[in-house]
């Protein structure tokens, strides 16, 4: 029986294996005889403290990163930003050539919390980042020393751009992004390695912005509400505007939340602490109200139709009421394209070629903003995400790398590499 079983086990693994080109099975056995090293390389970057607002561990993490990828023929660079965006800078490591598709590879350094060390448990690899996304970036270096083991980067141009700040871009996104989009313009096609999820990945991710709603009322004894001469008060003009944004703005990748409000007679709020207090009396028509929330969208049209949409309902006040709207971008959207599903058909081969069968879309509306879509909001770039390292528990205590489907995904990563650059 157990020969059986052997048996039954080296036949799956031939199967797997006879798609694959002498260069990719060699790719396969570089990374089969890494995956010691490669958990010590994720324990020695996760052990590095590195949330957005510590400068010096996102540089030191960047510093292990650039060693590593020197050694196989990188050259590495530290792009400073200008003071006032206020962040540490990111990583950019280069391999230039002529030959293939140009290759724009994304990742990120900082954290959102830090101080939990490495540990193992099992397959399961704890820590600050382990998961979002130093796993992530330990797959993009572990899938470039494989294709440079089996001579597969010669002539190629490749970019890696790891940034400092995605967890946290600042008020400055854009100026802070700005060596991202240069990279781009070099580039073909972009990879991204926020983390995996099963049988699917990413042709689009929905864009983010902010929106702040100030609300004023005429202030008054509460026995003259709903009177022509007093009117309805700023709260419950504010709930007919949220409300109606609720009724009105439903439609698919789009949503809208209001994450906090303050109302009252007087009200104090500081926008950049997201916090607030207010005072009322029960006798009293309330005169203000503030309201700050966020947006979601998954193209710039369905950003500027919402838009439209709220500030009309806005406009439309209650007698004695006044309301003014404001709406900023903080995260483009990267929108599904012809092109982003070309790359996912490579992926989706090389899965199957792999013998893990297929990989679908995932749906929008199940993933954040993230960095690629600063440089994929349009057709030119050919563009995925969703390349990472599978865990969970990202952005709270307990974070985790699932170490088992590591060698898989770096697999997957280094042979969609190497089909992108023939």
């Amino acid at each position: 029986m157990r020969r059986l079983a052997l048996f039954l086990v080296l036949l799956s693994t031939a199967g797997q294996t006879a798609a694959l080109s002498t260069t990719e099975r060699r790719i396969v056995r570089a990374i089969d005889a890494r995956q010691d090293a490669a958990i010590a390389l994720l324990a020695e970057t996760v052990d590095v403290a590195s949330a957005t607002e510590n400068h010096a561990g996102v540089r030191e993490a960047g510093r292990i990163y650039a060693r590593e990828l020197e050694k196989i023929g990188f050259e590495t660079r530290w792009a400073d930003l200008p003071a006032e965006v206020g962040r540490a800078g990111h990583l950019v490591a280069e391999r230039r050539g002529g030959k293939g598709r140009r290759l724009l590879l994304i990742g990120h350094l900082d954290t959102v919390l830090q101080g939990e060390r490495f540990r193992r448990d099992g397959d399961r690899a704890y820590g600050s980042g382990a998961s979002d996304m130093k796993g992530g970036n330990l797959i993009v270096v572990e899938a470039l020393r494989a294709l440079h083991a089996a001579g597969a980067l010669e002539d190629r141009r490749i970019t890696v751009v790891f940034t400092g700040d995605e967890e946290d871009p600042g008020t400055l996104p854009l100026a802070s992004r700005k060596p991202l989009i240069e990279a781009a313009r070099d580039s073909d096609v972009a990879l991204a390695f926020e983390g995996a999820s099963p049988g699917v990945a990413v042709v689009g991710r929905r864009g983010i912005g902010f929106w702040r709603l100030h609300v004023r009322g005429e202030q008054a004894h509460s026995s003259g509400i709903f009177r022509e001469e007093r009117g309805y008060g700023a709260i419950f003009e504010a709930a007919r505007i949220l409300d109606r944004f609720r009724e009105e703005l439903r439609e698919p990748n789009l949503t809208y939340n209001p994450s906090v409000i303050v109302g009252g007679t007087d009200v104090n709020y500081d926008s950049g602490r997201k916090a607030g207090a207010a005072l009322g009396k029960t006798n009293v028509i309330p005169r203000e109200v503030r309201v700050e929330g966020d947006v979601r969208y998954l193209s710039q049209a369905q950003f500027e139709s919402a838009r439209a949409k709220m500030t009309a309902i806005v406009a439309d006040s209650l007698p004695r009421t006044s309301a003014t709207l404001e709406i900023e971008q903080e995260y483009p959207a990267m929108a599904p394209t012809d092109a982003n599903r070309s790359v996912l058909a490579v992926l989706d081969a090389v899965s199957r070629d792999l013998g893990r069968g297929p990989i679908r879309a995932q749906d929008p509306a199940e993933r954040g903003a993230g960095d690629i879509s600063f440089v994929c909001d349009g057709p030119r770039l050919a563009c995925l995400d969703g390349l990472g390292a599978m865990g969970d528990q990202d952005h709270a205590p307990g974070e985790y790398a699932d170490l088992a489907s590591l060698p898989m995904l770096t697999k997957r990563a280094a042979l969609l590499m190497y089909r992108l650059t023939r």
